[in-house]
């Protein structure tokens, strides 16, 4: 089984639902470390509870893009990680050759369309609400270190229905985004093996 690193900025809900289905035999993973960007990041002790070592890096002690990135890596790497999930996490990373191909995300919107720098979140919601679009969903996609840039690896459709507020929107994406990532994640590291 290889080894899992998950990279959260905020409540880490993508990160419990894959180390989940890691232990539950559904992702041929096993879950060795998570990394924070803050250390106000409520998947800290959520992760913590579950058993999961944490370590936090945090993008203002570091000069550059690069040496953050470095330093998310070699957290990981002390772990053993062989591959990395962002969950939401919110920094820019750089992807050193060694890390080609090993690191996967989830964006709440589907992909190429509504990605990009500032569009995460709720940002993705409204903005495919005002673009009056019929669906939305969730893409999972390699990290090749522009944001949300990376080769497709899933996607799930979600409709976008009359009177949706982007609450609404979130709500049924985040619903897609668990059943998409353990799925698409299994079948990345099948292939892989």
């Amino acid at each position: 089984m290889r080894r899992i690193a998950f990279f959260i900025s905020g409540t880490g809900g993508n990160a419990l639902n894959l180390l989940r289905a890691c232990r539950e035999g559904r992702v041929p993973g096993l879950p060795v470390v998570g990394v924070a960007s803050t250390a106000k990041a409520g998947g800290i002790a959520r992760l913590e509870a579950e058993g999961l070592p944490m370590a936090v890096v945090v993008r203002g002690g570091f000069d550059s893009d690069e040496a953050f990135s470095e330093a998310c890596y070699q957290a990981a790497e002390a772990a053993g990680a062989e591959v990395i999930c962002l969950c939401g996490w919110l920094k820019k990373l750089t992807v050193p050759p060694r890390w080609s191909g090993r690191i996967l995300n989830i964006h709440p919107g589907l992909l190429p369309r509504f990605g990009g720098p500032g569009m995460y979140g709720m940002h993705v919601h409204r903005a495919v609400l005002a673009s009056g679009e019929a669906e939305s969903g969730a893409t999972v996609h390699l990290v090749d270190g522009e944001y949300d840039h990376g080769g497709v690896l899933d996607q799930q459709r979600v409709p976008v229905l009359p009177g949706d507020t982007a609450e609404d929107l979130q709500r049924r994406v985040y619903g897609a985004e668990m059943e998409l990532y353990p799925r698409a994640l299994a079948a990345h590291l099948g292939q892989r093996d």
